[in-house]
């Protein structure tokens, strides 16, 4: 039984993070607006050169080292998520176009927004780690700050540095701001395995 159970939360683990890279991939192709922490990515990207899911696993790997001063400890989901979100969007963007029309690509807006909230309910549920990002800005809460102050400081950073790198911000970027936090109120409940982790319950938060 408990094999099983452990079987089952990697499953979902790794399901969960292979849809988080697959759907902010359809943020990318809808080129109308990306997340905060893939509008840096994408500006490096375009900055430096290198693809953004590249970009993704290096930032992810770098905001990882600062967990050590907060004496944050990582678990296989938090490594996993380091490796796997950014590798799957350099496949899925590597082996498609973006389209042209804007109905099909406000479709891979709205779907990325609303599959990326599933993914996040799905990998967090999971109760296996946290990702790096939201392990960092549980750290620092954990140090006397509000979580809604620290992650709004840090995205609010990352998206100003990624837009002056030339990162896309528009109207996705605005509808995933106002979408996320509800999309995982909803499924991290939906989806958690077991009794949920102080970070489960400050993700949605």
């Amino acid at each position: 039984m408990y094999v099983r159970g452990v079987s089952l939360r990697l499953a979902q683990l790794y399901g969960g993070l292979l849809l988080y890279g697959a759907s902010s991939s359809l943020l990318v192709l809808a080129g109308l607006g990306l997340d905060p922490w893939d509008v840096f990515h994408q500006g490096l990207s375009r900055t430096f050169g290198l693809a953004i899911g590249t970009w993704a696993i290096l930032v992810g790997a770098a905001v990882l080292l600062l967990w050590i001063p907060l004496r944050q400890r990582p678990g296989i989901g938090t490594l996993s998520n380091v490796v796997l979100v950014g590798a799957t969007m350099d496949v899925v963007l590597g082996h498609t176009h973006q389209p042209h029309a804007l109905a099909a690509r406000v479709a891979c807006l709205v779907c990325g927004v609303f599959l990326n909230g599933v993914a996040t309910g799905a990998y967090i549920g999971a109760g296996l780690g946290p990702g790096p990002r939201d392990g960092l800005m549980t750290g620092l809460a954990a140090r006397g700050h509000s979580i809604r102050v620290v992650r709004t400081g840090l995205e609010l950073t990352v998206l100003a540095t990624g837009w002056l790198l030339g990162g896309t911000v528009g109207a996705g970027t605005l509808l995933y701001a106002v979408s996320i936090g509800p999309l995982a109120h909803v499924f991290i409940p939906l989806f958690a395995r077991g009794r949920p982790t102080p970070e489960h319950a400050l993700e949605g938060a």
